[in-house]
């Protein structure tokens, strides 16, 4: 069966992210048309350009990296990282199916970069963040840069809960971060932590300017569900 899919609530540099047609928890997320495999390769400089074109595919990568995580740290993982569920055909093509992060009230859970955008930092946020970057450190998790789009922030009535990882999950190391001794990874995890701080405190200097930098991390929609709408 192939789903049908209508408006995406997000949109990132490669893909679009489609609240699942019959499941409100979960999202889809399936390669942006515009954008083909061949010219994300030609755009990258050598030697990345001579990675098989299935590289460059984001859902494929992804796929594999979850795969990876939970097979190496099991269920711990999902307390900041978004689970995923494998792929389906859509009306989009091929879709990777993945924990759809939501606030207490149903919303879809707003960036990081968002959330800092609006409100500054808050004690719960900034509880938040330390216990993110407390978790990367200590499981030395693979990742490339922490970008501020890429993390999203569970909210409940009280403020900032979790923060989770929803993107730009395993290693960009020619050589798997599984083959390198444990204190390289370690040492990794920490310069991701330390970046991602350093990109914080530059947005929030930047807030003062009023000037949103960029387009990443907005939502097009907030994906509430009404409870009335039984669908077609």
């Amino acid at each position: 069966m192939t789903l049908q899919l209508q408006d995406p609530f997000a949109e990132g540099g490669n893909r679009l992210c489609f609240v699942h047609p019959e499941n409100p928890e979960r999202c889809i997320k399936v390669r942006r048309p515009d954008f083909s495999l061949e010219e994300r390769r030609r755009q990258k400089g050598f030697p990345k350009n001579l990675k098989p074109l299935s590289r460059f595919d984001d859902n494929r990568e992804e796929a594999a990296v979850m795969t990876g995580l939970a097979r190496r740290y099991g269920e711990p993982i999902y307390r900041h990282v978004s689970r995923c569920y494998g792929f389906v055909a859509t009306s989009h093509g091929p879709g990777l199916i993945s924990e759809l992060i939501r606030n207490e009230d149903g919303t879809i859970a707003s960036t990081l970069k968002k959330l800092l955008w609006d409100r500054g930092m808050t004690p719960e946020c900034d509880r938040a963040i330390g216990d993110l970057c407390s978790f990367w450190e200590k499981l030395a998790v693979p990742s490339r840069d922490l970008l501020l789009h890429n993390l999203v922030v569970e909210q409940t009535r009280s403020g900032a809960s979790r923060i989770v990882v929803i993107d730009g999950l395993g290693s960009s190391s020619l050589i798997p971060l599984a083959l390198l001794p444990s204190y390289f990874a370690r040492a990794k995890a920490r310069r991701k932590v330390k970046n991602l701080r350093e990109r914080i405190d530059g947005l929030l200097e930047a807030r003062h300017t009023g000037v949103y930098p960029g387009l990443r991390g907005l939502l097009l929609h907030d994906g509430r569900v009404d409870p009335q709408d039984k669908g077609p």
